[in-house]
């Protein structure tokens, strides 16, 4: 009886280690929402991300961990690469990460709000930064391109993991989505097609380690006469930049990775509670 009841003692605690990632504790919080500036300052913007997260991810807002995506923040990283800036009232895109959904990455989109990014073209852009876990999710209160939400998703990330993101690694794969987002706009791309395009030819060039720039113009450059996508001479050479600068900065995001993937990996693989009830002699 005495062996029965320290084993039952001892396998909740076991499933209590289970629930919580390594890395967090009792009181850590695995979700964080990011709102931007403009949608935090309207609380009727406000009212409906919140309704769309409440919703879409089973949850109460109240209780969640929230931070303000500002315009300079935004512009900090957009400047660099197109050249737009920001004002303070055109920051709408909100995001909100759950550490807590074990597994693959997954990205939920409110297609009805945002208008250019694609689920997939986030997952694409995340994997690029390291980020293989969790579930996130995007909306807007009005229409919006959704590219500036990646700095959001990001900084949620580093909230939610208290492990932070290196520059290099933000800088690279911000210009993936915004070059993206530009080719779609002003090539009459499809985002699927331009999605596949740009996650064959990462594979292709960190498969082979490819760094030269000629090189990966040329791969991009075939895959398109090969599906019969249009894009013009400027929006291969743009993509085959922002592709060679995810490829650059590999070694941060290696680092990045390992350190994450030790907080939200899949702590359960290879788990077998039958395993257990037979050490625990149950």
């Amino acid at each position: 009886m005495r062996k029965s009841l320290i084993g039952i003692l001892l396998l909740s605690i076991v499933i209590v280690g289970i629930a919580l990632p390594i890395g967090f504790s009792a009181q850590s919080d695995s979700k964080v929402i990011t709102y931007g500036e403009t949608t935090y300052n309207n609380a009727n913007y406000k009212s409906v991300v919140d309704d769309f997260f409440n919703q879409q991810a089973h949850i109460d807002v109240k209780n969640v961990e929230s931070k303000i995506i500002t315009a300079s923040e935004v512009n900090k990283v957009a400047s660099t690469i197109t050249g737009k800036t920001y004002s303070s009232d055109q920051i709408f895109s909100s995001a909100l990460v759950d550490l807590s959904d074990q597994g693959n990455i997954k990205v939920t989109v409110d297609k009805s709000k945002i208008t250019t990014i694609t689920a997939d073209m986030y997952i694409s852009a995340l994997k690029s930064a390291g980020i293989t876990h969790g579930h996130v999710y995007v909306t807007s209160p009005v229409t919006a391109t959704g590219e500036s939400a990646l700095t959001g998703i990001m900084n949620s990330y580093e909230a939610a993991t208290d492990v932070q993101i290196p520059e290099t690694v933000k800088q690279a794969a911000n210009e993936e989505i915004y070059t993206e987002a530009e080719i779609v706009e002003n090539d009459n791309v499809s985002a699927e097609d331009l999605t596949k395009l740009v996650d064959d030819v990462k594979v292709t060039v960190q498969d082979n380690n490819i760094t030269d720039h000629t090189t990966i113009v040329n791969i991009i450059y075939n895959y398109t006469v090969n599906n019969n996508i249009n894009m013009t001479n400027s929006s291969i050479e743009n993509l085959a930049t922002s592709i060679g600068g995810v490829q650059a900065v590999q070694g941060d995001v290696q680092n990045y990775s390992s350190q994450v993937t030790q907080i939200v990996g899949d702590n359960a693989k290879g788990f077998s509670f039958e395993e257990l009830f037979t050490k625990l002699g149950l």
